[in-house]
């Protein structure tokens, strides 16, 4: 069966499980991954490999974009201090916590090779927590936060891992260097966002009259930016989020209310073929993984992959509930003082749920499949399958147990309802 042909049976599965998981209400993330663990247990069937540089190009920015796009400035702005903490600050900390814990528990690894591996699992996914959430009715706060963390922590994770990568090939760490290289990496993809931002607005005044070329080009410019920032070598996230911000506010001004639900209509299609593939395709890499490990080592991998869940989830939870207790704190000072809006405070409801969708996804995938085969001295890289097995199971465990209880979290701590009542006090 020629490559071109699964595709467009998978994407055929996809289209038809996404319609049975609305029918039967389970999250479709859940069915899509069990979809693609059982395909890939066809007989017979070629193995798609997952390239990282496709799905770093052609999933992540348009993803990103998408997000950037939709997301309430305003509220990004209000929940900035709690989005900046999770991620940037707990990236590096889950970084740091998943190196100690693969350090001392799994044999062999060194500390650089540990670092690889919480750099790859230090950043959370909200596609899949917001694709779980979806139709719950979990409150526009929650959503934004788990948004505008997925918008920025990709960034922090990839430099985290570029460093360490770096580690394990034998180039010397320095903190000060590592702290400039990220404030410049950040503040470049930052400058190129703004730019091509501009350049983009400068040239939709122009055509917004032709609809099919301003979709056209809106759906172009998430990927040509993030190729010149990675190109510059800066930050092609940041890039893409500052792109989508700006455009969604000049956007707004600009287009025609019709032009808008054309161009609405066409990304919603897009993000959801993405998101769907996305999922099966983590499910996929399964089967073909477990050819790759060694007699007698499943077990103990898995058994490592549970304890670094547990020890990222517990991280997580911590960290959301101190900053719960920072924002109290900072809201409690005089009002001169007084940084924090009482829209910015967290409840104990929000904060469970914050914590609980600390899922792993496709860019922490990516990565790790995408480490190097072979060190500078022609040396196999260390420790390689299990690094990329051990990150997978983690994903799995992430979207599938907690992906299955979340909604049975939110209906428990009776969230939907709370939003219903708010709505109706609008109304």
């Amino acid at each position: 069966m020629e490559n071109y042909v699964i595709v467009i049976f998978i994407l055929a599965v996809m289209i038809g499980l996404s319609a049975v998981a609305d029918k039967i209400k389970l999250p479709y993330p859940i069915i899509l991954i069990t979809a693609g663990i059982a395909i890939g247990f066809i007989p017979h069937l070629p193995h798609i490999e997952l390239a990282p540089e496709i799905v770093l190009l052609i999933f992540l920015p348009p993803l990103l974009y998408d997000a950037a796009f939709n997301i309430s400035f305003a509220n990004f702005r209000t929940h900035l201090n709690t989005i900046s903490t999770l991620a940037v600050t707990l990236v590096f900390v889950t970084t740091t916590a998943i190196a100690v814990t693969a350090y001392y528990l799994i044999p062999g690894f060194t500390w650089p090779l540990a670092f690889v591996l919480g750099a790859i699992l230090s950043a959370t996914d909200a596609v899949s927590a917001i694709s779980i959430t979806k139709g719950l009715g979990i409150s526009h706060k929650t959503t934004t936060i788990l948004e505008g963390e997925s918008l920025i922590n990709d960034a922090s994770a990839l430099v985290a891992y570029r460093f360490a990568v770096a580690a394990v090939t034998g180039t010397a760490f320095i903190f000060w260097q590592a702290t400039l290289q990220f404030t410049l990496l950040l503040a470049g993809g930052m400058l190129v966002g703004i730019i091509l931002g501009k350049i983009t607005a400068w040239i939709l005044k122009y055509v917004q009259k032709n609809s099919q070329v301003t979709v056209s080009l809106l759906l172009l410019m998430p990927l040509v930016t993030y190729l010149i920032a990675e190109q510059l070598h800066v930050s092609g996230v940041i890039a893409v989020v500052i792109l989508g911000l700006g455009i969604a506010r000049f956007s707004n001004k600009l287009f025609h209310e019709q032009l808008q639900q054309q161009s609405k209509s066409i990304w919603d299609i897009i993000v959801f073929l993405l998101n769907g593939l996305i999922f099966i395709l983590i499910g996929l890499q399964l089967p073909y993984l477990l050819d790759t490990i060694e007699e007698g080592q499943l077990l103990p991998y898995i058994g490592y992959a549970f304890l670094i869940n547990a020890v990222a989830l517990i991280l997580r939870t911590a960290w959301v509930f101190l900053q719960r207790r920072n924002l109290l704190r900072a809201f409690s000072l005089k009002n001169e003082k007084r940084k924090i809006t009482e829209d910015a405070l967290l409840d104990f409801k929000t904060s469970l749920i914050i914590s609980w969708s600390g899922m792993r996804g496709i860019v922490s995938l990516a990565i790790a499949i995408g480490l190097p085969t072979h060190l500078q001295n022609g040396e196999s890289f260390p420790h390689r399958t299990a690094i990329i097995f051990i990150s997978l199971v983690v994903v799995l465990f992430t979207i599938l147990g907690q992906g299955l209880t979340l909604p049975l979290l939110v209906k428990k701590l009776g969230v939907e309802n709370d939003e219903v009542k708010r709505i109706n006090q609008l109304n």
